[in-house]
């Protein structure tokens, strides 16, 4: 690859399989499938097939709130998702998300079963479906879905900007990072500011909006993602750290951070879960023991 300042885009562009730093082998510019595989399907209503990225956090820390709120309906098979060997373009996958990104769910509760993909749609269908984790009030209810949105169309900025040419990329070029730093750092004092006025990130009340933003911006400020905490002064956001330090001592973000994680300590990585019993029996520090 030559310096930046050097590259003149061709008049049509073509892809470079060979170009595209970390996830270079799976990425591509086309959608659908890339063969055929059946998905598996367990005992539970709820199909989850994802893995523990930040958008796939979302969901099971999700599906455990609801479940330590005696939702039995709730009860899930998270199913791993591997993204990096491409099953995300498998057949059964892309029948669940036709846009083959990880988390996809799949309601067996409902006659003929319903998909449901895009991590923001799934938090509001699961909010909606048992009446939890979403305002009564109309105004906070609106005021939950606009941070609810802003998350998804914000956290791109994130993580396909600054953690792309930051953690990711071939090469370490100075504007990207720069760019992208200086739209994540607005953000973080736009949550910082907000939670300099609000408990929550809708107001009184914990719900998806708090959810969705912590998976992305509470990791990234706990030196979860990217390895860049101090690089983006993360520490300098007093009220964005003590909600995100409030959120993560919960026990169900605590378990859902477990589920379908393949890096990190043995003892934390829950690779399925089909059963409460999961945690304690079948992480894989207790699998490699036995």
């Amino acid at each position: 690859m030559g310096d930046t300042s050097d590259y003149q885009p061709p008049r049509v562009w073509k892809w470079d399989t060979e170009n595209g730093g970390a996830f270079a082998k799976i990425n591509r510019p086309t959608a659908g499938t890339t063969h055929e595989k059946v998905l598996p399907v367990g005992d539970n209503p709820l199909q989850l097939y994802s893995l523990a990225t930040p958008n796939g956090v979302k969901v099971t820390i999700m599906l455990e709130e609801l479940l330590a709120l005696g939702h039995t309906g709730a009860e899930y098979d998270a199913w791993l998702c591997r993204i990096r060997d491409g099953e995300q373009f498998s057949s059964g996958f892309v029948e669940i998300n036709p846009n083959s990104k990880i988390p996809a769910l799949l309601d067996l509760s409902v006659d003929g079963g319903q998909r449901v993909f895009e991590s923001g749609a799934i938090l509001l269908y699961l909010a909606e479906k048992f009446g939890s984790f979403i305002p009564e009030d109309p105004t906070e209810k609106t005021e939950c879905m606009s941070w609810l949105f802003w998350q998804m169309a914000s956290a791109p900025y994130l993580g396909g900007g600054f953690g792309h040419f930051y953690a990711y990329a071939p090469a370490k070029f100075e504007y990207p990072i720069n760019r992208f730093a200086m739209e994540t750092k607005r953000q973080l004092d736009l949550l910082d500011q907000r939670l300099s006025q609000n408990e929550f990130i809708a107001g009184s009340e914990y719900t998806i909006a708090d959810i969705a933003i912590w998976s992305w911006y509470g990791q990234l400020a706990l030196g979860r993602l990217y390895n860049a905490a101090e690089f983006l002064d993360v520490e300098s956001y007093a009220y964005l750290m003590e909600w995100t330090k409030k959120i993560d001592a919960r026990k169900t973000v605590q378990r859902g951070r477990m589920v379908n994680r393949v890096n990190g300590e043995l003892s934390s990585q829950l690779h399925e879960r089909h059963h409460a019993s999961d945690f304690d029996l079948k992480t894989e520090d207790k699998l490699v023991s036995n």
